[in-house]
């Protein structure tokens, strides 16, 4: 299939498809005239892409693992795919560390906040939720 059914039958644009490619995502074949095939299984593959990435994988990540997930329309651990986990658990840890981190920011700002004056709070806008 050509990027353009990729595309519509994935919901991502082109423009994105070609961006996986350079970051070694897909792997479409080239034919004579320069034009991306690409098989079925990428239609699974693109969809676990976009799993990985919202659950906050980066690409870089995401093209050490990719090999590990197959044309299955369920994004699963694979078996025999230690390099899987692995990532994962050291995904998540960043990710632990990161809200760890911002937590302590917020309670440090909670601390500044506590201790402004009552009429300079009340001079400034509301903040926007």
């Amino acid at each position: 299939m050509r990027i353009g059914d990729l595309a519509h039958q994935t919901g991502v644009s082109r423009r994105l498809l070609r961006y996986y490619e350079e970051q070694g995502l897909l792997t479409p074949v080239r034919l004579d005239n320069g034009y991306r095939e690409y098989a079925k299984a990428d239609v699974a593959t693109v969809r676990h892409i976009r799993a990985m990435l919202a659950a906050g994988l980066s690409t870089s990540v995401i093209a050490r693992v990719v090999h590990c997930v197959h044309d299955s329309d369920v994004l699963r651990v694979p078996a025999g795919c230690p390099t899987f986990i692995e990532e994962l658990r050291r995904e998540r840890a960043h990710i632990t560390e990161t809200i760890n981190h911002l937590e302590s920011s917020q309670r440090m700002l909670d601390a500044l906040l506590d201790t402004a004056p009552q009429e300079a709070e009340s001079a400034l806008p509301e903040p926007a939720t």
